[in-house]
């Protein structure tokens, strides 16, 4: 497999559950202590050695495009007062070899679709896509450990988690072969099954290394769940063609895309990183 230098983050959803906080603010700019949601997501895949970001953005979005762009009268005023772990905090925020790509996801057709945006600038590379919905604490950034799980199999790997069989139909549900201790090699994939109709209760959560034939699948791909073009239906087309694996990350996730899972990342978070709260939660 080639380098995976690339990153896709689908960021152009309206955030309806957290409104009216995200009516003029993007869901994915909420944050989680005194970070936000995309940085988490950002910071994460830079430690799998990610050099190109892709932001698939859409009406509302500039704050993201803001946040990672330069501030001179902020930074100035932070080095004129002498804060200077602030100012360390924001300049840069990202390394200077990185660099930032913007494209828009003209209509909400689903996350494939979104994905599929991308497709002319990842070209013929193998890429990563995150979703900043699911903050994901680890010790080893679970890109990175998707990253090394591509690159030793040589084929498309996606994040998984065991969940409660009765939440089967909230999730993309995987049934497949083992390989070693944490990989799966695919057999079939279905998006949001009835829990009577579900392979097993091994759910993809956000984290993805697909290769490039995914973008043909999704061109092929019709609308599925929910009337969107489904990820899911394109990766389950696609292992006719590729070795599609699934790896059990290590690491504790936090489905932020919920107001509970949003809460729990906040208490975690701020207790471990930031001391805050007189006990772990």
């Amino acid at each position: 497999m080639k380098p995976i230098r690339k990153a896709v983050f689908p960021v152009a959803g309206l955030g309806t559950r957290f409104l009216p906080a995200t009516k003029a603010m993007p869901k994915e700019m909420l944050p989680i202590v005194d970070k936000p949601l995309i940085q988490y997501a950002v910071e994460e895949a830079l430690a799998a050695g990610i050099t190109e970001l892709i932001f698939v953005t859409g009406r509302h979005k500039r704050a993201i495009e803001d946040h990672f762009d330069s501030s001179p009268e902020l930074e100035a005023e932070l080095a004129t007062k002498g804060k200077q772990a602030l100012l360390d905090s924001i300049s840069p925020m990202l390394p200077g070899h990185v660099h930032c790509i913007y494209t828009r996801q003209a209509q909400p057709l689903g996350l494939g679709h979104a994905v599929l945006c991308a497709a002319p600038i990842v070209g013929n590379e193998p890429f990563v896509v995150l979703l900043a919905d699911d903050l994901i604490d680890a010790q080893t950034s679970v890109t990175r450990q998707l990253v090394d799980a591509a690159h030793q199999h040589n084929g498309s790997v996606l994040a998984i988690e065991a969940i409660a069989p009765q939440d089967t139909w909230k999730y993309g549900i995987i049934a497949g072969q083992p390989v070693d201790a944490r990989n799966v090699r695919l057999q079939s994939i279905i998006e949001k099954p009835a829990p009577e109709d579900a392979p097993s209760a091994d759910a993809v959560v956000g984290r993805y290394v697909l290769e490039p034939e995914i973008f043909d699948h999704l061109r092929r791909t019709p609308a599925g769940v929910g009337h969107e073009i489904q990820l899911t239906d394109a990766i389950s087309s696609l292992l006719s063609e590729r070795p599609v694996y699934a790896h059990r990350y290590e690491g504790i996730r936090y489905d932020c895309g919920s107001k509970e899972g949003f809460f729990q990342a906040t208490l975690a978070l701020g207790w471990k990183y930031h001391g805050l709260g007189a006990s772990q939660p």
